[in-house]
This record gives structure tokens, C-alpha cells and sequence, in this order.
């Protein structure tokens, strides 16, 4: 009887053992301590934000860990991205990846992570926060300055042009419109810019009425610039409704299926575009690196290139225009 008894216990400790073996989980860990990486985007409805996701799966599956991806669905919704945070704080997440929908309301709940010992990678848009492992976006002012060089050479140096903005405190797009003010009068001193003051707002209905107004307002206009994908695809909307698109020269910001057709067709002469997969896996890969005490770069740039009509095809701007996310996401 005793016999049995030991011959069972040792059975069911090959058992368990095999068991574990057959569970993939980071070197060094068990199961149960498995990471989990929390990655906040400013909204979850533009294509940016689902690239940026995709490179955040490619990176948790290259160093298997969990991604949990959640974000308010408006690009407005301070309260709701602060509430996110809050609720990965309160489940202990083991990182945070962060795109602040604003520069200063986030500070507060990032101070509190600091403190809880939890490590925040900031992408996209900087915060009035240094206690960031990281921060890992575009030049965001030289984009802007890249959008502005396009416009001024389409138009030879001369003409009447509206910029039209995103929305107040999101530090990535202010700096791209700084970085487009700046160089059209530093490098085009023969075009005026008429108005810049206006914002499209988070959501492309919001964009497209701002946009409607603009051109009721400037009906002179030669050329356009907008500095993110809701604002460039309003923009698009309300030049096609006015029967505008293709006779003023418009520059946009950003990917999507409705610009990229739009560059195709004509009707927009070029497209500042950045690599938000390339900001997602990177992301997510330094904050790795910081929770296991690694030297991680304080500031990454993943680059910004520009899409014409002439050059879209090519294999590294169409990887960037249309990527293909089917493999990350379902």
C-alpha cells in the first residue's frame, strides 16, 4: 500500500512537471509571473492608433509578454484616458506605454505611477513629466517643417495658405504646426499664411465643419496644410463637397485608406507620414529593457518621410501608407 501511494505522488510530480513544460513564459519566470504591459493610445478609431497597436503585439510576442490594449474611443477624453490608468494602476500592471491626450491633466495619475514604482514609456505626444523611462516618438517639429517645404514648393514659393489645427494641449501636433509656421517663414517669404488659428477638433465630422467654414471664409486660398489624420480627412471631405480638391494644393499628416486614395486621385499633393508600428514595438521593447534595470535612450525618434503621388508605390513608403496589420490583429 505504500508502495501504491508513493508510485501515485511521484506520478503526479512528472505529471505537473511536464505541465509546466509545455507553457511558454519569459526566461526567469514562472507562469504566474508572466509580465503584463498596459498600452494607452489617445483614441482607438484612427488607423495610426491600430499600427501602433500592431507594433505593441509584435513586440509582446517577440519577448512574450501580455499587451492589454485600451484607450478612450475620442481623442478629447481627458477624464476616460486618466480613468485608464487609474484602473492599470489599481491591477498592478507590470508597465505602462502612454500617448497623453494632453501635456499637463496627465501629470498627476504619471506622478502616482512613479510612485507605485510602475515604468511609463511616453509615445507619440511629450507630457510636463520627467519621470518617463522614456519617450519614443517622431520629431514632431520637423515633420511639420517636412509638410511645410512640401506645400511651398507645390505652390513655387507663393500664394495664400490656411493651416488648420488639431486641438489645444496636444503637445505632438502643436509642435508639428510650430515646425510648419516656422519654416514657411523662414524658407517662403512669398507665401502668407491667412489663417491659423483654427482647430479641426478630434473626430473627422468635427474637422470637416471647421474646414467647411474655412473655405466659405477664404475662398482665395492656394494651398492647405493639416497636421494629423482627423484633420487631414476632414479637410479632404470638405474640399471634394465644395468641388475643390485638385485646384488648391493640399498637404496632410498621416495614413489612412480614404488620404492614401486621395494622393492617388490628386486631390492631395502630399502626406507627412510617421511610423507608428515602428513607435509601437519600440515602445514596448524599451520599456522591457527598463523593468530589467537595462540603460534605455531617454529620447527615440522613429522618423517621419513624405508621400507624393509619384513615390507612394515604393516598397518603403507603401510600407508605412498601407500596412498590412493583418498578422497582429484580428
Amino acid at each position: 500500500m505504500l508502495i501504491n501511494i508513493r508510485r501515485a505522488l511521484c506520478l503526479g510530480v512528472m505529471i505537473a512537471a511536464a505541465s509546466a513544460c509545455g507553457k511558454s513564459t519569459p526566461a526567469g519566470q514562472s507562469a504566474a509571473a508572466a509580465r503584463r504591459i498596459a498600452v494607452i493610445p489617445k483614441g482607438t478609431t484612427h488607423e495610426f492608433w491600430k499600427s501602433i497597436h500592431a507594433g505593441a503585439v509584435k513586440a509582446g510576442r517577440d519577448h512574450n509578454v501580455e499587451i492589454i490594449w485600451k484607450g478612450p474611443i475620442r481623442e478629447d477624453d481627458r477624464d476616460e484616458q486618466i480613468k485608464v490608468v487609474e484602473n492599470f494602476l489599481g491591477e498592478r500592471v507590470d508597465g505602462i506605454v502612454l500617448a497623453p491626450l494632453d501635456d499637463h491633466a496627465l501629470v498627476p495619475v504619471l506622478k502616482d505611477a512613479e510612485a507605485r514604482h510602475v515604468p511609463v514609456v511616453i509615445i507619440d505626444s511629450d507630457v510636463e513629466w520627467q519621470g518617463r523611462a522614456s519617450f519614443v516618438a517622431t520629431d514632431n517639429a520637423k515633420a511639420g517643417a517636412l509638410g511645410a517645404d512640401r506645400l511651398g514648393e507645390v505652390l513655387g514659393g507663393k500664394g495664400r495658405v490656411i493651416m488648420m489645427r488639431y486641438q489645444e494641449g496636444s503637445a505632438s501636433t502643436m509642435a508639428r504646426e510650430s515646425g510648419f509656421l516656422d519654416q514657411i517663414a523662414k524658407r517662403f517669404p512669398g507665401i502668407q499664411v491667412v489663417s491659423s488659428n483654427q482647430y479641426g477638433g478630434p473626430t473627422t465630422d468635427a474637422a470637416f465643419a471647421t474646414a467647411e467654414r474655412l473655405l466659405s471664409t477664404y475662398r482665395d486660398v492656394d494651398g492647405i496644410f493639416c497636421p494629423n489624420e482627423s484633420t487631414a480627412s476632414g479637410m479632404l471631405l470638405a474640399l471634394d463637397g465644395a468641388g475643390l480638391a485638385g485646384k488648391i494644393k493640399f498637404v496632410g499628416f498621416d495614413a489612412s485608406a480614404k488620404l492614401a486614395e486621395g494622393l492617388r486621385a490628386g486631390k492631395i499633393d502630399g502626406l507627412v507620414l510617421q511610423n507608428p508600428f515602428h513607435m509601437g514595438e519600440t515602445s514596448v521593447s524599451l520599456l522591457l529593457q527598463a523593468l530589467d534595470g537595462g540603460k534605455v535612450e531617454s529620447r527615440v525618434d522613429t522618423g517621419a518621410t513624405l508621400a507624393t503621388r509619384e513615390n507612394m508605390d515604393q516598397p518603403d513608403i507603401k510600407a508605412v501608407l498601407a500596412p498590412d496589420l493583418s498578422a497582429y490583429l484580428n
